[in-house]
């Protein structure tokens, strides 16, 4: 490790913050001439490879994620024109299926109709294991296509439980004040929380961490956290 970020390191104690304490720490540990991205890793107390402990789901952060992210719908018709009028970069059927069947992946979150998930369910193992199907759980399938839209840009961000049973999900930019990082970390706890499978025993929240892009790990509370936002 560089020295800036043993720097950074030794400005964080051996001992589990609060969140509060977290989100102002992680910022004085961000030491990189970028705006860095914000993330939060939670280990969850679930076995992924059970179909009925599986984790996964979205939310609208309060101030958004500060990043532009290039949407891709697949649909056809009245819903084609609809997506395009709502802002989406990349607008299609079949003919995008294609495109991206063939290794095209330039986009960071797909939206497809339900009509066309007969279709869009071919490209399950190019997409899945990158986080891209869209999901009927997650608001990635669906009609209401310019809502699910102006969701996305609004800072709407999903999550999935990793097979070593780890949920990664970003909370914001460096840049941000320490309260809007604050609120949109309430706000990614309190789904992950509210998405505990009914098959879970035991303590669900197993660990949970925060770090800036190039910055150290955080350490939070896990008892405390589940206890304040119950």
């Amino acid at each position: 490790m560089g020295k800036k970020w043993k720097a950074a390191a030794a400005l964080v104690e051996p001992k589990m913050y609060g969140l509060k304490e977290s989100v102002e720490l992680v910022k004085r540990t961000a030491y990189a001439k970028f705006d860095e991205t914000v993330e939060m890793a939670l280990r969850l107390g679930v076995e992924p490879k059970r179909s009925d402990q599986m984790v996964r789901g979205s939310v609208v952060l309060p101030h958004g994620t500060g990043i532009k992210v290039r949407i891709l719908v697949f649909a056809k018709g009245e819903k084609e024109r609809e997506a395009r009028e709502a802002g989406a970069e990349t607008v299609g059927g079949d003919e995008l299926v294609e495109k991206v069947k063939g290794g095209w992946l330039e986009f960071d979150t797909a939206i497809a109709t339900p009509d066309m998930m007969g279709n869009v369910g071919k490209l399950g193992k190019l997409l899945g294991p990158r986080g891209l199907m869209p999901n009927p759980k997650t608001g990635t399938v669906t009609f209401e296509v310019a809502k699910a839209i102006q969701e996305i840009r609004k800072g709407r961000v999903e999550y999935k439980i990793e097979k070593a049973g780890i949920v990664h999900v970003r909370i914001g930019k460096v840049s941000f004040g320490a309260a809007k990082l604050l609120e949109n970390a309430k706000a990614i706890l309190e789904s992950v929380i509210r998405a505990k499978p009914a098959s879970s025993k035991g303590r669900y929240l197993q660990s949970v961490t925060l770090s800036s892009t190039m910055g150290p790990s955080i350490r939070l509370d896990p008892v405390v956290l589940g206890k304040t936002l119950d």
